[in-house]
């Protein structure tokens, strides 16, 4: 059996920016979402990230039932990610007023009777965790700019920042909409790696003013 699918390794563009602000074309891809609005250190976002890894890790042994997926190959669950927005307008520092999408990466084998069947076995294994809340969905980005962070999340507005100058300098504009938001992709695990060594992508779509 050949090399287990890695998306960021395969995906370089995607995932593994460098730390200088550069423009890419992101195509359509296919993932699992939920919807939810807060601090991200409350249980509601605790819990979408839960139910995500649940559903994901369920996807990826799904080989090992009876109906195998049709175009199943071996992979590497993809990084979390998040879209996110406020119920104000421009940056607001109360974390209670943030609106997210958390949400993670799945192989396009992936299908709506897949996933209902994933949610059947994995609520039977984690009955305390309510999963109708979890959608597939394709997510179209675009054309958008993007960094890597390297640092704390507190001092993702440097990055943002440097974004923003360089789109200014290239005549181009963000192009924020109802589904087209502030985007972050977690390449390190907060718990295991120290503040100033996190590497976050950030991303934001954007059009040629």
């Amino acid at each position: 059996m050949g090399d287990k699918v890695d998306f960021k390794k395969k995906y370089k563009d995607l995932y593994l920016p460098g730390t200088e602000p550069m423009l890419v074309e992101v195509p359509p891809m296919l993932y699992l979402m939920v919807d939810g609005k807060g601090d991200p250190d409350g249980e509601s976002y605790q819990l979408a990230v839960q139910k995500l890894y649940a559903l994901s890790y369920g996807i990826k042994m799904s080989k090992m039932g009876e109906d195998k997926p049709d175009g199943y190959f071996e992979y590497v669950v993809p990084p979390l990610e998040g879209l996110w927005d406020s119920v104000t307008v421009g940056y607001d520092l109360n974390r209670n007023n943030w609106i997210w999408t958390s949400m993670i990466r799945q192989p396009d084998f992936v299908t709506e009777d897949l996933l209902d069947r994933v949610k059947e076995q994995t609520a039977k294994k984690k009955p305390e965790l309510d999963l109708s809340d979890v959608r597939l969905s394709l997510f179209e980005e675009g054309l958008c700019v993007q960094i890597l962070h390297i640092g704390p999340y507190r001092t993702e507005p440097e990055s943002v920042a440097r974004m923003a100058a360089f789109l200014e300098a290239s005549g181009l504009t963000e192009n924020f909409d109802d589904l087209r938001k502030h985007h972050e992709i977690y390449l390190s695990d907060p718990r295991k790696t120290a503040p100033e060594k996190m590497k976050t992508v950030l991303r934001h779509p954007v059009k040629r003013i």
